[in-house]
């Protein structure tokens, strides 16, 4: 009896590497894209975004919101009078330059600031 001694074919996966070399490429890409774009998930950069965040900041003096830092409302009219002259300053700045949705953001915004202000003042 001879025995027929096959030895089994050996198969080696060559690309296995390539492989994990594109996996840890991937991996770390938006690692790297973070690094090199410090704005990250943050909203693209607009005149709309600048008046969002003067509105808020002035609602947050005024005492209407609460101050993200502390999670306690607080007045400072000081600091709200000059967020509303800031988006005042602004809107007269960019005058001609602006679309219909800007003007009206303007207008709406600051109509908001101005009572809310008058409102605090008040009380």
């Amino acid at each position: 009896m001879s025995e027929n001694k096959e030895e089994p074919e050996l198969v080696v996966d060559n690309d296995w590497k390539s492989q994990v070399e594109k996996e840890k490429t991937l991996a770390e890409e938006p690692q790297q894209a973070a690094e090199e774009d410090p704005t990250g998930d943050l909203p693209p950069a607009s005149l709309a975004m600048l008046i969002s965040t003067f509105y808020s900041q002035a609602m947050v003096a005024l005492g209407v919101m609460e101050n993200p830092a502390t999670g306690e409302k607080s007045t400072d009219l000081r600091i709200a009078k000059h967020f509303i002259d800031t988006l005042e300053m602004l809107e007269e700045k960019t005058k001609g330059n602006t679309d219909k949705d800007e003007d009206k953001m303007f207008d709406e915004v600051l109509h908001l600031l101005r009572m809310a202000y008058v409102g605090a003042k008040k009380a």
